[in-house]
Order: C-alpha cells, then sequence, then structure tokens
C-alpha cells in the first residue's frame, strides 16, 4: 500500500473551517427559526448553501492536505456532486431543526439522514481522487467514520436545535458547540481518510494531474471564509435590523399604551374611554339595546392625601382600581379620568342592571382598605347616565353622568344617582360657562390684577402676586374657583398658564422700563402645569423674550402639588433653579410635607397659608405654629411670606415673629399695573404701618 503524509498547516486550517462551518450552520438555524413567509425560504436557501460549502471545504481541504508518492487529479463532476450532497443534506438539516419541535424520533431519522449526506459527500469526494487501480477501505475504520458522523450529524441537529433562540449569552455556547461539531466533523473526515487503503502499484488516472496542492488548498479556504463570513455579516446585520425593528415596535406599543392607559392604574384614560363610548353608541344606534354610564369618585380622599400624604393616597387609587376591576365583567371597561374620579361602561337590558351594580360598586368600596399599615375606610357617589334613555351623545352623556355624581355626592355621600332633566340646567349652564371661557382665552378677555408684596424690612413694596381675573358679559365677576376647575378637568389651564406667564413677564419688564427697578412679580402654577414637559422651555423662552432677570419672577406651587410624586417635583423645580428664577411653596402647613423632603427641595419661600393668620392674636396656637415656620425657614436658609393679613394685629405679629414679605387687604387689594406702580414708586406705600 502506498503510505499517505499530511501537511498539518492545511490540517488545522480544515479544522478552522470545520469549526466555522458550525457555528454558521447554528447561527443560520436561529435565522430560519426567527424568519416568517419568503423570507424563512431565502434564510433557509442561503443557510443550506453556505453551510454545505463550509462543510464541504472541510473535507475537501482535509484531502488536499494529504500527500501521496504518485500525482493525484480529482474528476471535477463527482467533486461538485459531493458539493450538491454537503448542500442538500444542510439544507435538510437547517429544515429539521427549524421545525416547532424535535421529537426523538425526527432526531435520530434527521440525524440518520444528515449523517448519510455528510458521509455520501466523504466517500464520493474520495473517489473522484483518479486513481488507478481504486482506493480500498478497512472495513473497521469504514464503519467507525460512519458512527461518527452519525453521532456528530445527532449532536449537531441536537445542538442547533437548542441555540436557535437568540440570547444574552447564546453566542458564547455557540462558540462551543460549533469547536465540539467542528472536530467530530473533522475526526468523521479523518477516520475515513485513515480507512482509505491505495494500492502500492496505483497510478494517477488523469490526464492532468499536475497541479499545486496547497494553492488550491489556500484558494478554497479563502472562498469559504469569504463565504462564511460574509453570511454571518449578513445575518449579524440582519438580527440588528430585526432587533431594531423589535425595539422600534415593542416602543411604539409602549407609547400607544400610555397614551391610552392611566400610567398609576393601568387603566384605561379619558382618550380610550371616549373611543369605547363613540363605539358603544354606534352599536346602539345600529343594533339598539342600550348601556350606562357610571361616573364615580372617593368621599373624603382629599382627607386621606392630607392626613397620610399623596403616596398613601396613590396605593389608595391602586387598591380601589383592583377592586372594582375584579368586580365587574370582562366586557365592561373601568377608566380613571383624574384624581379619584372613575367612570364605569357597562352594557345593560334594564336601568334596574345599572343601579344593583352601582350598590355593588358603593358595598365594596365601602369595606375597608389596608394601605401602607393604616386601615382606611372611604365611600363612594355614584353618578349614573343611560343611554339611549339620557341622550346620544358622548359630551352630553360623561356631562350628565357628572351632574347625577355630584347630585349623589350632595344627598349626603356613600349613594347614587339617576341622571334627571332637573339636573341639566345645572349640565348647560357648566358647559355654556367653559365654552365662554374657551372664547374668552380666544379673544384676549382674560386679564391680570396684581396684590402688592411688601418687604417688611424696607417697608417698600417689592413686588407682587398676579392673579388671573375675568369679566363674563352676562354672569359679571367670574370667581376664579368656578372657571379654574374647569380648566383643570378640560386641559385648558396649560395654555391659560402660558397666557399668565407671557402677561406677567410683560407686565414687568413694563415696570422695570417706566423706573420700577426692583419690580417683581409671583405667579402661581396649577399642578397640571406644573407637571407638563413645556414649562421649563416656556418659562427661558419669556425670559429672554423679554430680557427679565430669572430673579424677578417667583413660581409658585402649593405644598400639596409639591409633595405629590416627590423625587419627580424635585426633578423639575431643579430644572426651573437652574434658571434662575424663584421658588415658592404656596399654602404651606396644609398639606402635611415631610421636612426630609423639604430640605431637598430646591426653594427660595415658604408662603404661610393664610388659615394661620385669619385668628392670629399674640397668644394663640397658630402664633407658635407660624413662630415656628419662621424659625425652620431661618434654618434653611428661606424667606417667609405671610398671605392674608387683614388687621394691624396681624400685621405687628407676622412682623415680629420674622415673617420676610407681607400680603393682604390690609396691605392692599389686587389692583391694576399703573396702581401698583404708582404704590410702589412712593418712597413707603405704607406709612402709618412704619410710622
Amino acid at each position: 500500500m502506498l503510505v499517505s503524509s499530511y501537511n498539518f498547516s492545511l490540517v488545522l486550517w480544515s479544522l478552522f473551517v470545520a469549526v466555522l462551518a458550525a457555528y454558521t450552520a447554528l447561527d443560520m438555524a436561529a435565522r430560519v427559526a426567527s424568519a416568517r413567509g419568503a423570507q424563512a425560504g431565502g434564510w433557509l436557501i442561503g443557510g443550506a448553501l453556505a453551510m454545505g460549502l463550509g462543510i464541504w471545504a472541510m473535507h475537501f481541504v482535509g484531502m488536499l492536505a494529504c500527500s501521496l508518492p504518485v500525482p493525484v487529479g480529482y474528476d471535477p463532476v463527482l467533486t461538485a456532486v459531493s458539493l450538491l450532497l454537503a448542500i442538500v443534506a444542510s439544507g435538510l438539516a437547517l429544515w429539521t431543526v427549524c421545525r416547532p419541535s424535535l421529537p426523538l424520533p425526527r432526531l435520530l431519522v434527521g440525524g440518520l439522514f444528515l449523517a448519510a449526506g455528510i458521509a455520501g459527500m466523504h466517500y464520493l469526494g474520495m473517489a473522484a481522487m483518479q486513481l488507478s487501480p481504486a482506493i480500498q477501505y478497512h472495513m473497521g475504520w469504514f464503519v467507525t467514520s460512519l458512527l461518527i458522523a452519525y453521532g456528530a450529524s445527532v449532536a449537531a441537529l441536537w445542538a442547533a436545535f437548542k441555540l436557535r433562540a437568540e440570547g444574552r449569552h447564546v453566542w458564547l455556547q455557540r462558540v462551543g458547540a460549533s469547536a465540539i461539531m467542528g472536530m467530530a466533523i473533522a475526526g468523521m473526515h479523518y477516520v475515513g481518510m485513515a480507512a482509505a487503503q491505495f494500492p502500492a502499484h496505483a497510478q494517477s488516472a488523469a490526464g492532468m494531474s499536475d497541479f499545486n496542492a496547497e494553492g488550491l488548498a489556500g484558494m478554497t479556504i479563502v472562498i469559504t471564509v469569504i463565504v462564511l463570513g460574509g453570511a454571518l455579516l449578513v445575518s449579524l446585520f440582519d438580527m440588528r435590523a430585526q432587533s431594531q425593528t423589535h425595539s422600534h415596535s415593542q416602543a411604539t406599543r409602549e407609547l400607544k399604551y400610555l397614551a391610552l392607559h392611566d400610567s398609576l392604574t393601568g387603566l384605561p384614560n379619558r382618550t380610550l374611554l371616549e373611543d369605547r363610548i363613540d363605539r358603544a353608541l354606534v352599536n346602539v344606534r345600529r343594533d339598539g339595546g342600550r348601556f350606562a354610564l357610571l361616573m364615580m369618585d372617593l368621599d373624603g380622599f382629599r382627607v386621606v392625601n392630607d392626613a397620610y400624604g399623596h403616596h398613601v393616597g396613590d396605593r389608595l387609587l391602586l387598591e380601589v382600581a383592583r377592586r372594582v376591576q375584579s368586580h365587574i365583567r370582562g366586557q365592561d371597561t373601568l377608566a380613571r379620568l383624574a384624581g379619584d374620579e372613575f367612570v364605569l361602561l357597562m352594557d345593560i337590558v334594564e336601568p334596574a342592571d345599572a343601579a344593583t351594580q352601582a350598590h355593588k360598586v358603593l358595598s365594596f368600596i365601602k369595606k375597608p382598605f389596608h394601605v401602607a399599615g393604616q386601615e382606611i375606610h372611604v365611600s363612594a357617589s355614584v353618578g349614573i347616565t343611560l343611554c339611549p334613555d339620557d341622550g346620544n351623545e358622548r359630551h352630553d352623556l360623561l356631562a350628565q353622568a357628572d351632574a347625577a355624581r355630584h347630585h349623589a355626592k350632595n344627598a349626603g355621600r356613600n349613594t347614587y344617582s339617576f341622571f334627571e332633566t332637573s339636573m341639566h340646567a345645572n349640565v348647560q349652564q357648566q358647559l355654556s360657562l367653559l365654552q365662554d371661557f374657551r372664547k374668552a382665552l380666544e379673544n384676549n378677555e382674560l386679564s391680570l390684577a396684581y396684590q402688592p408684596k411688601l418687604h417688611v424690612a424696607s417697608g417698600k413694596i417689592s413686588g407682587a402676586e398676579a392673579l388671573l381675573r375675568w369679566w363674563h358679559d352676562e354672569h359679571g365677576q367670574v370667581a376664579p374657583d368656578r372657571f379654574i376647575p374647569l380648566a383643570e378637568r378640560t386641559g385648558l389651564i396649560v395654555p391659560i398658564g402660558e397666557w399668565v406667564l407671557d402677561r406677567a413677564c410683560r407686565q414687568v419688564r413694563q415696570w422695570q422700563d417706566d423706573g420700577w427697578l426692583e419690580a417683581a412679580v409671583a405667579v402661581n402654577l396649577s399642578p397640571m402645569q406644573f407637571r407638563h414637559s413645556g414649562l421649563v422651555t416656556t418659562v427661558r423662552t419669556l425670559l429672554n423674550r423679554y430680557g427679565l432677570k430669572p430673579q424677578s419672577l417667583t413660581l409658585e406651587i402649593t405644598e400639596s402639588t409639591a409633595m405629590h410624586d416627590t423625587e419627580s417635583s424635585i426633578v423639575i423645580l431643579q430644572r426651573l433653579c437652574d434658571l434662575g428664577v424663584r421658588i415658592a411653596i404656596d399654602d404651606f402647613g396644609t398639606g402635611y410635607s415631610s421636612l426630609l423632603y423639604l430640605k431637598r427641595l430646591p426653594v427660595d419661600e415658604l408662603k404661610i397659608d393664610r388659615g394661620f393668620v385669619r385668628d392670629l392674636a399674640p397668644e394663640t396656637e397658630d402664633r407658635a405654629i407660624v413662630g415656628a415656620v419662621a424659625a425652620l425657614a431661618q434654618t434653611l436658609g428661606l424667606e417667609v411670606v405671610a398671605e392674608g393679613v387683614e388687621t394691624q394685629t396681624q400685621f405687628e405679629v407676622l412682623s415680629q415673629l420674622g415673617c420676610d414679605y407681607l400680603q393682604g387687604y390690609l396691605l392692599g387689594r389686587p389692583m391694576a399695573p399703573d396702581a401698583l406702580l404708582d404704590r410702589a414708586m412712593k418712597p413707603s406705600g405704607f406709612p402709618d404701618m412704619y410710622a
């Protein structure tokens, strides 16, 4: 027999190609499994070509690594057929592992077909060696090579199936698996080569047998690495594209969810509720039937917020939502509008069905809630309106349910009330007032009045608080507590707040140009305006537009607003503080704020609630409270403003306690800008108090 020898470097390269082909096979299996339709077919064909070429190239380079004493040629047809056989076997393997499941019988049969393809490729490639007489085989080594091929095939199919899903560290597992698979494939090849016995008198049967084996092997390796590397790069780009598409789709779904659901409870919000009401109206108009709207809020919820803090109030709302949700049908919709207001949309047969549901809601809400270690008792007031009985327009139905809810609350709470025509007048009045308010905003019919703010130490007016006023042609002066809640509920408070800020900043600019150089203004921010994403940009724009020093503007938020979601409040306040504007906490002493949070809030002023000033006298509890607040403010480096000063006694006590600024009717009612300018330009706006 002819004695063969091996080029060790080519053997190593063949092993490398085998490992790379195995890794490519695992990666292609993942691509085929994750693709759908024609894309999956494309990955299957491309993967079969790349994987088949890799396996065949390992075999061919391994054959070229074998040197014989006689020149050897290769039959191009048989060589091409062996490559085709490797591609077909690879395609069959990828198809097998990309099925939804891989039971043991299918694994064993699939391994058998793959092993037959690999073994057939190998021995057909050996047959392409043009030697005469033909190669003979040692039966023991031959059978061993077949067993190795079968074992390697079964292991390869199992690994490809298990590792086809993408994961954080799956690539590392694929590297390990491909190393084992590559060595197994190479082992089968070289055992098969060991089984080959070349007759001693064998001669080349090829007409052209003089060729450079190393050159051909090098070219084969380069082409194979390029093809496999290209396949892996395309796979990587596809994976990233899919990841970006998935991330975009997930982000889109999340944004859509956030746009249609309440962030606290996860319930549908007003937008989604209105859409479902519109669908219910379409069904009623088309098919008949009836549905009810139950609008409810919690009796005493504000007391819970004041007593335990907003974080407990939020958890209570979450528990209420869960409890109500668990007692309604799957086809009904429970939505949260704002605060403690919820709406239940439900299909009914008779009005009594709505009454039965309302009674259930009242009964299980009345049961105690255990929140943050506290046992909390609340009740609910429920207003009911029916469609089509009471109307067939969404806006009307919501307004009617709201009116019925108010009627239930005024009737003693912990009850429900159906909408009645007698309530319609109040609903229409509210809607009319809201419509007029929209027009007033559009037509610049609103105005600002300015209440002076006295600097106690100097006795001079240091600035003013801007107060919104609305003069209605029919109703005269409309109190802010009538139209501000309407603006809050409808979202109009944001453009109104921007208008107030603009007018107030423009007025300060005018005052300063007229000679009142230290003029400053304080503007109240509503909770919705404070949380609005465009607030900081609006303030920055206005300061630049009117060329104001930031210290000329003070933004006031209530203590309860600051304490609601404190961490978020700190972030917003810090962004405003970075602009240089002053921050004041209004109604201080009513929100039960934690001193731990208070010292973290970037604020400049504490504004004592008028409730502590109203009954202020030298020997009262309120005097002790105001004194404690003033001492606390001094410790924290804050200034104190007291509002609601209406008597000389209040003025004297507050001055003695160390308040820095005072406001109230004693010092001046809200007035027009020119009147305030005249008062401020006098040496002392309040000579009697400093006589």
